[in-house]
Formats: C-alpha cells, sequence, structure tokens
C-alpha cells in the first residue's frame, strides 16, 4: 500500500473509531438514566442496592453475546463488572439520599 493511501485508509479508520466512541459514550449515559431509575425505585421500596444473581445473570448472558460477536468474554466480563460496580455505588447513594429525606417511620 502507498503512503498516502494508508494514511488516508488510517484516518478513515480512526474516523470510525471515533464514531463508535461517540456511540459508545452515549448508550452509556442512557444505560445509567435508566439505572438511575432503577436505584431511585429501589430506595423508595426498600430494596437491596446490589442484586448478586441478577448480576450473574447478566454476566452470563453477556458472556454469550461477546462470544457470539467473536469478542472476548473476559474482556466483556470485565467491562460489564466494572459497570455493575459503578452501578451499585450510585445505588447506594440514592438509597442513603432517600434514608435522610424519608418521613419517619418510613411511610413512603
Amino acid at each position: 500500500m502507498e503512503p498516502d493511501s494508508a494514511r488516508a485508509r488510517l484516518l478513515e479508520l480512526r474516523a470510525s473509531i471515533d464514531n463508535l466512541d461517540a456511540a459508545l459514550i452515549h448508550i452509556l449515559a442512557e444505560r445509567f438514566r435508566c439505572t438511575k431509575a432503577v436505584g431511585k425505585l429501589k430506595a423508595e421500596n426498600n430494596m437491596p442496592p446490589a442484586d448478586p444473581a441478577r448480576e450473574q445473570q447478566q454476566i452470563a448472558r453477556l458472556r454469550r453475546l461477546a462470544n457470539e460477536a467473536n469478542l472476548d468474554p473476559d474482556f466483556a466480563e470485565k467491562l460489564l463488572t466494572f459497570i455493575a460496580r459503578e452501578v451499585i455505588r450510585h445505588h447506594e447513594a440514592i438509597a442513603e439520599a432517600h434514608a435522610t429525606t424519608a418521613p419517619a417511620g418510613g411511610a413512603n
């Protein structure tokens, strides 16, 4: 491949990567909007912030999807685990804030 052709192809590939990175950020933002609603619902109904059974189901599901997509399942699991830890941290903060603002007696 000629150097100019290689540079042009590199720029095309990088533009695609930049677009995909932007899409990932927007998808993650939407995911966190949804998980914030879950955290609020859990706090209002005195449900625990973490759900280990759900987390294990999600890990198994994402590992299977990753495998089908020819993505390293270990990487997919690490990514989901990282995201889940952040979600749980948010849920704990929501629960704590809810506990300090909930009326005495816990009636909501």
